[in-house]
């Protein structure tokens, strides 16, 4: 453990330079064609197995051990926001409207280097260890699905995946771990609401939409209060 303790903070640089050339030419979801091919060559690098065009720009990378056992999947993303960067540092995002705004510029650098780290201990490794680099987090539908749909779980089949997220609700160097779940996830449903035109001396005899939308946010948002569990996430 102290070996490999070493050799992560050997590969501090590194990351932060893999982290800072990610958040100064950033992607969008779908889009992620440099990062990908970044990715791809490092892995290569790495003498992994190296699967690409998955879910159009994912990437995959596949390092087998010394024995046969199980097979475990770490994943990051690789898109970012269209969000317009207006901080002065230096490594700045140069591409127009388009920013690592929610960290996965760091996710794919962890990853990186946590393949290279693997990749040097290739004998001692029971089983294997994917590496998946997700396209799409931020759009819904994600590249997520997709990447499963094209079989990321199978070949060799997945018992168990692990993913991660920066967050500032812990301490800086804190690791948590939580089995499951462990944040909120959006998703999509719609809703037609019908109006009737009418003239504004007679609005009993219109129905106006924009009011009734306005009242089914209300309502939607009373859902989690009055008709969810409080034990059952909702959010």
């Amino acid at each position: 453990m102290d070996t490999v303790r070493k050799e992560v903070e050997s590969l501090k640089d590194e990351v932060i330079k893999l982290r800072r050339d990610f958040h100064m030419h950033p992607e969008l979801a779908f889009k992620e064609k440099r990062t990908a091919k970044i990715i791809e060559n490092y892995l290569k690098k790495c003498g992994l197995e190296v699967k690409i065009g998955i879910a159009k720009t994912g990437v995959v990378g596949l390092l087998r051990g010394k024995e046969k056992g199980k097979t475990i999947l770490l994943r990051a993303d690789m898109d970012a926001l269209p969000i317009e960067e207006m901080s002065k540092i230096p490594y700045k995002s140069v591409n127009e409207g388009v920013m690592h705004a929610c960290g996965h510029d760091a996710h794919t650098a962890m990853l990186l280097v946590a393949a290279k780290i693997l990749s040097q201990h290739k004998e001692e490794i029971k089983g294997n260890i994917k590496f998946v680099f997700q396209p799409s987090e931020e759009k819904d539908p994600g590249g997520a699905a997709k990447m499963i749909e094209e079989g990321v779980l199978e070949k060799p089949h997945v018992d168990r995946a692990y993913g991660l997220h920066l967050g500032n609700m812990f301490p800086c160097g804190v690791v948590a771990i939580k089995p499951g779940i462990f944040t909120a996830q959006a998703d999509r449903f719609s809703i037609r609401i019908t109006g009737k035109g009418g003239h504004g001396a007679y609005p009993h005899t219109s129905v106006d939409p924009v009011l009734i939308a306005s009242h089914t946010v209300i309502a939607l948002q009373a859902i989690v209060g009055r008709e969810v569990d409080p034990l059952q996430p909702a959010v």
